[in-house]
């Protein structure tokens, strides 16, 4: 019930997130006959596209995230990546205080962050630019403030699919932005958009899909299965009534968890060929050891020794290091993943979270009862021994 629980709860905070998004053609100098919604940063675009001589007008929103932050929009003439964009970059001038819009090109170098990022003419045909606010002169650069990027230019003949780039940043050095954050909601900033039809090239949504289902396969299988077979394993077999059938609910539930953590895991690689220049070193990490660990307890029940072997406490030993170590690994690059995809604060986290505080709650009760087992047992036994000793002094007293 938990599992299907987070699964709607991740659903929906994903659907909720493409619904509450829009777009507009209408401004308030400009109407556009196409507007399309950006998959990422709350953004969109309307366009005008003069099939005639080859110009496009059209305008890009965008948010602040910060008072002295920067917005940018720009086109990349080889691929929809960062790396390569010709970019209009938006934020509140040092000196005047009013916003301003300065070109940018971004080359390779633009990654390495070893100089400043600093504002040069572009080498495409820009015809116009300007920037103004959603609200008009009066309005303020803040937090959540809407910015207008409008841009006229000139394309090549039949060439109607333009790779747009998009993001946001939190600060800007003089005339220099800086580094924008890099969770995947930003380093998903940029699409294929063919101007003429209105459509948008399938590689980016295709790629939200599979890290959606990658994210929902790696919670259920190493966040909550995994966990509850350890659980299993430590707090049934006492039960001597349940027999063999815990053990073999603990290996199913393990092996279970492996196999969903290895379809996991080959999206997760299959989205690192896709994303080229996108990394996340930690979760990447975290993911392959954690994988790691769960095929060599999976190696492990190949070489179980007998109960009655003496290296049988060595591999018990090693058997429950390697085990907890990756369900900890495991949980650790669940919250990365929310992390990464953005969802820190989503009702996706809030299900997972509360599955997983359930199932602690239920190992602290389980601890407890089992700590006072163990005690009655002990005194139990202590007070056996007791009598025994009392009826042993008894008895050699009497026959001395």
């Amino acid at each position: 019930m938990l599992l299907f629980i987070f699964l709607f709860l991740l659903l929906s905070s994903n659907i909720h997130t493409a619904l509450s998004a829009h777009c507009t053609t209408v401004t308030a100098t400009k109407t556009f006959q196409k507007c399309m919604t950006l998959p990422s940063q709350q953004a969109s675009i309307a366009w005008t596209f003069h099939s005639h001589n080859a110009t496009l007008d059209l305008v890009f929103f965008g948010t602040f995230i910060s008072p002295s932050g920067w917005v940018g929009w720009g086109i990349n003439p080889a691929s929809s990546e960062m790396t390569g964009t010709r970019a209009l970059i938006a934020f509140k001038d040092p000196n005047s205080g009013q916003i301003v819009l300065l070109p940018y090109i971004l080359d390779p170098t633009v990654k390495l962050q070893k100089n400043p990022l600093l504002s040069r003419p572009l080498d495409i045909s820009l015809l116009s630019t300007s920037a103004t606010f959603y609200g008009g002169k009066t309005a303020t650069v803040h937090n959540g403030a809407t910015i207008q990027i409008y841009a006229t230019l000139k394309l090549l003949p039949n060439k109607t699919k333009i790779n747009h780039v998009w993001n946001r940043g939190l600060y800007v050095q003089g005339y220099s932005p800086t580094i924008h954050p890099t969770t995947s909601n930003d380093l998903s900033s940029h699409a294929t958009i063919d101007v003429q039809s209105g459509l948008a090239m399938a590689q980016h949504d295709n790629i939200k899909t599979l890290k959606i289902v990658h994210g929902i396969i790696n919670a259920i299988s190493w966040g909550l299965i995994l966990p509850i077979g350890a659980v299993t394993a430590r707090y049934l077999r006492h039960i001597q009534a349940l027999g063999p059938a815990w053990f073999y609910a603990h290996a199913g539930m393990q092996l279970f968890a492996l196999f969903l953590g290895t379809v996991g895991f080959a999206i997760g690689i299959r989205l690192g060929e896709q994303s080229p220049g996108v990394e996340y070193g930690l979760h990447r990490k975290l993911g392959f050891a954690a994988f790691c660990l769960g095929g060599l307890q999976t190696l492990a029940l190949l070489f179980r020794p007998k109960t009655t072997n003496k290296f049988r406490k060595y591999w018990k030993s090693y058997h429950h290091f390697v085990g907890y170590s990756c369900v900890v690994l495991g949980v650790v690059n669940v919250f990365q993943g929310f992390e990464i995809m953005g969802a820190s604060r989503s009702y996706a986290k809030l299900g997972y979270c509360l599955g997983l505080s359930t199932l602690i709650g239920v190992s602290i009760a389980l601890e407890v009862n089992s700590w006072v087992i163990f005690f009655r047992k002990a005194n139990e036994e202590r007070l056996r021994r007791e009598r025994l000793t009392d009826k042993y002094d008894k008895g050699s007293g009497s026959h001395s």
